[in-house]
């Protein structure tokens, strides 16, 4: 028998560059050599008010100085503080709390089933997703996003689940059947390549919802808590979900994931049909709290987007300077992406080794995350690297008309 190469320690489910990070403040991370990077990937987009940020730490040590963890046999006041914060600033009137966006994914089809179930019509579970979406990285999850690169190798996929290409109303409601339950969608795709919602799609959406008695499901987890601009990206469009999945910035990177949902919706979530033993703990409600302190403060979201239309500005007039390798720009408020004319992959690379840290989406988008405390000489200081990016990448490619 061959001799097998060994495993790592950690189970190689990620193709990590080799870097090490292990201090960060603010915008900056430091690696193990104290070499700092721009971190405008942002822990994909969770780190939505930096690193070590004073009254994050404050609240994480208050709390640990208190009470860690007692488990939801028990009520926990501050989960019960944060949850009517959160009612209060959304369409929800109740929240379920988990631990990431995956688990927050997975409540609302669980509340989805149930609620259909409750009023008799149990064969109407079925879920309409758009392609190229990504909700997490359970067999649920994976299978609600129907994409193959993430379902090779783990088949047959948990059944459920029609998909039609995203934007496309014509397609959705050709889907629509009578075991139609529901509608799933990020009002910005991220994983997928940064993709807005087209407008008057999500309103559209809300219509055929109530046109079909459907219940609609936003997931917000990378694209909400003021990552687009408003607290919630579906606040643009000027309509609201009856479920919605949060997580992310929710708690800075402490894991916490949310389910929010109205009554009507949530109503035979009774005692005992789910649960978490984690969710929404002492330790991540407080700084969860903390969050929304800074978050819903006055004049921070109307900040947030007016740096974020600089931010764009500089993008776009840098795609324009660089057409061999960017293409253009795309997002919403401070979740961009820039369409790249060469590999994605090794423009990141590129952009790593001159100090800044940002990430790949589908569709070959080159995807940056930074954290809404930037200001607007963060902002600055990478469309530098980004410009550097570019011209080392337009020296090496062949000039135009060369031989292969």
């Amino acid at each position: 028998m061959a001799e097998q190469a060994p495993i790592p320690a950690i189970m190689p489910t990620y193709g990590n560059p080799d870097l090490a990070l292990v201090r960060g403040e603010g915008v900056w991370v430091y690696d193990t050599d104290n070499r700092r990077y721009l971190d405008f990937a942002g822990g994909l987009a969770v780190t939505i008010l930096g690193h070590a940020h004073p009254h994050l730490v404050k609240a994480l040590k208050s709390q640990a100085d208190a009470l860690w963890h007692t488990s939801n046999l028990y009520r926990i006041p501050e989960q019960e503080r944060l949850a009517r914060r959160l009612t209060d600033a959304t369409f929800a009137d109740t929240v379920f709390f988990c631990n990431s966006g995956a688990e927050a994914v997975e409540a609302g089809i669980k509340l989805i089933r149930r609620h259909f179930d409750a009023k008799g019509e149990p064969d109407r579970y079925r879920i309409i997703t758009a392609e190229s979406a990504f909700h997490g990285r359970t067999l649920t999850t994976i299978s609600a996003a129907g994409q193959d690169k993430y379902l090779d190798g783990f088949r047959p996929e948990v059944d459920g689940f029609d998909h039609v290409p995203f934007g496309n109303m014509n397609a959705l409601r050709a889907a629509i059947g009578p075991a139609t339950a529901a509608i799933l969608v990020e009002p910005v795709q991220g994983e997928g390549g940064v993709r807005p919602a087209p407008d008057g799609y999500l309103r559209q959406l809300r219509e055929v919802a109530d046109e079909f008695g459907l219940l609609l499901m936003f997931d917000e987890v990378q694209c909400g808590y003021g990552r687009s601009g408003r607290f919630f990206a579906h606040e643009w469009a000027g309509v609201a979900p009856d479920v919605m999945a949060v997580a992310k910035g929710i708690a800075n990177g402490f894991p916490m994931g949310a389910c929010l949902a109205t009554a009507d919706a949530a109503r035979s979530m009774t005692a005992g049909t789910h649960g978490s033993t984690f969710g929404g703990n002492p330790l991540a409600s407080a700084v969860a709290n903390a969050v929304l302190d800074v978050v819903l403060a006055d004049g921070f979201l109307a900040g947030v987007e007016k740096r974020a239309a600089r931010f764009r500005g500089g993008l776009e007039r840098l795609a324009a300077a660089h057409p061999a390798v960017w293409t253009g720009v795309r997002g919403s408020g401070l979740m961009l992406g820039l369409t790249c004319a060469v590999p994605n992959a090794g423009l990141v690379a590129a952009s790593r080794a001159h100090g800044m840290l940002a990430a790949v989406a589908g569709d070959n988008v080159f995807r940056l995350l930074p954290p809404l405390i930037a200001e607007d000489e963060h902002f600055d200081h990478a469309l530098d690297v980004l410009a550097t990016v570019a011209k080392e990448a337009e020296a090496a490619a062949p000039p135009a008309g060369a031989a292969a």
